[in-house]
């Protein structure tokens, strides 16, 4: 499918798509997604096999997007975030049509933070780091 075909996802899906797709691959493969800072290494880890195994970035959108939806997600439940429809500024600038709004005021991109994962890999890109390193989030964790 191309890029001009994919329909545009709004905040307001975003909570279903994670939901979705945690509850596709915690069933069949038993992986510890349970919205902790702590699973972000293991989206760190799922991206990393994802280059390893030299999956194609147009064939992996829908398990990139997945990702970057679950890791919106820890952040609206650990860091006090809500899932935003980034205006047509922001679009330019980040390139994705949603993310997140911090306590703060300030937004960040989950779903490009997953695609330059994917891209340049690395330790610099990880998305326990990002969140570890975040400014903005609530003192305390949001259930």
């Amino acid at each position: 499918m191309s890029r001009v075909q994919r329909r545009v996802p709004h905040a307001a899906e975003m909570r279903s798509h994670a939901a979705a797709f945690v509850a596709r691959v915690t069933a069949r493969n038993r992986l510890p997604l349970d919205y902790s800072v702590a699973s972000l290494r293991v989206v760190d880890f799922l991206i990393d096999g994802l280059r390893k195994g030299g999956a194609d970035p147009g064939r992996s959108h829908g398990t990139l997007f997945a990702l970057g939806a679950y890791v919106g997600e820890v952040l609206v439940r650990r860091a006090g975030a809500e899932w935003v429809d980034f205006d047509a500024d922001q679009r330019a600038y980040f390139g994705q049509p949603v993310g997140v709004r911090m306590p703060d005021g300030r937004v960040w991109n989950p779903l490009g933070k997953v695609r330059n994962r994917f891209e340049a890999g690395g330790p610099e890109e990880s998305l326990q780091t990002f969140y570890l390193t975040l400014h903005g989030r609530a003192r305390r964790a949001v259930a």
